[in-house]
């Protein structure tokens, strides 16, 4: 299967490029591949002649979106319309990558693929939302799969940030313990896209994070037992670390497609985390 993989150079990118070596990867990135220009990336999809494109190109920085909103409609809304556009033109199948940020958050229960989306309250969220939405316009054969709290070999990530600070400089760090997600490691989502690759039959909206909960305090208390550190680590609430974009008090995610199509489920987060840090520490 050859697979047109876009932000190839990103830490999901190099993930993919790394597990899928069973797969003809074909990775493309800035300067050479420009999302946001139509007939390039048409371009691109029509030389390759790929059977699925993997579209993980997109501007991630949360806080820098609020700052720079019109580059992030450009990569995050214009860009993946370009990107679904070209792919109906080409009829090459759609897998695109999105976020819990397209929820506000409010919800006392993980959301699932059927809750309605709307953006949530960030720059970021809306523009993913409304790419969501040019996707679901331009190419009926696609996936969307959402995911969430993510981390990956070289980072950047939370783990790496952690394991950054836990220098032996700080007594103590302060963890926000009012936030509740879904850790997910790159390598799982690597697993739960090539189901999605092998089983055509998969259209519409995919959640993809692992399995069970965590607050970003017990994410760092689990990073740090398994590192074997003995850094003290302090929860706290969001209130005290302001930031230009308001993260979701819940970013949980159901993965209610997966069952029903009978998919492998993913794996619980702290599994995941455990094969992580024995690879990358």
């Amino acid at each position: 299967m050859k697979i047109l993989l876009t932000g190839g150079n990103g830490m999901l990118g190099r993930t993919l490029r790394h597990q899928w070596q069973d797969f003809d990867v074909v990775s493309t990135d800035l300067p050479d591949a420009d999302i946001t220009n139509a007939a390039g990336i048409d371009k691109i999809i029509s030389g390759i002649k790929p059977d699925a494109v993997v579209h993980c190109a997109a501007m991630t920085a949360v806080d820098k979106c609020e700052s720079e909103q019109e580059t992030a409609y450009r990569l995050n809304a214009f860009g993946s319309g370009n990107v679904a556009a070209a792919c109906y033109r080409h009829n090459v199948r759609l897998i695109a990558i999105s976020t819990d940020y397209v929820f506000d958050g409010s919800l006392n229960r993980p959301y699932h693929e059927f809750d309605n989306a709307n953006g949530g309250n960030t720059v970021y969220g809306q523009t993913k939302f409304a790419g969501e939405e040019l996707i679901r316009r331009y190419m009926p054969n696609h996936v969307i799969a959402r995911i969430s709290w993510l981390y990956g070999a070289g980072g950047p990530s939370f783990v790496h940030a952690m394991m950054a600070l836990a220098d032996g400089s700080r007594p103590e760090l302060k963890v926000v313990n009012d936030q509740i997600g879904n850790p997910t490691s790159t390598l799982a989502v690597a697993e739960g896209l090539r189901s999605i690759l092998l089983a055509p039959e998969v259209v519409g909206t995919v959640h993809l994070t692992c399995e069970g909960e965590a607050t970003w305090f017990d994410f760092a208390q689990e990073i740090f037992r398994l590192a074997g550190k003995s850094q003290k680590v302090i929860p706290c609430k969001t209130s005290e670390f302001p930031r230009p974009a308001p993260r979701p008090a819940n970013s949980r995610l159901e993965k209610r497609m997966l069952k029903f199509y009978g998919l492998p489920a993913m794996p619980d987060w702290h599994e995941a985390l455990r094969e992580f840090m024995s690879e990358e520490f």
